[in-house]
């Protein structure tokens, strides 16, 4: 999966935090409604503009990103 297909920062736009691109929807944002119990399909039906793909990319950055961090801190 290329995340950056999806996701970019531009600092007009929530002061540069990842977003879906398209959309101000964080990926910090989709992540809190994950662990905040929400499913995929209720996602969906609250936010149309995303799909399948745009999810999977919020996980493939995540992903990324957290081994790009472990990898700084070893």
């Amino acid at each position: 999966m290329n995340w950056e297909t999806y996701i970019h920062s531009d600092p007009d736009i929530l002061v540069g935090k990842p977003v879906i691109k398209g959309t101000r929807l964080s990926v910090e944002f989709i992540l809190g409604l994950l662990s905040a119990g929400w499913t995929e399909q209720q996602i969906f039906e609250n936010y149309p503009i995303l799909n399948q793909n745009s999810l999977r990319a919020v996980f493939a950055f995540t992903s990324e990103s957290t081994l790009t961090s472990l990898s700084a801190n070893a």
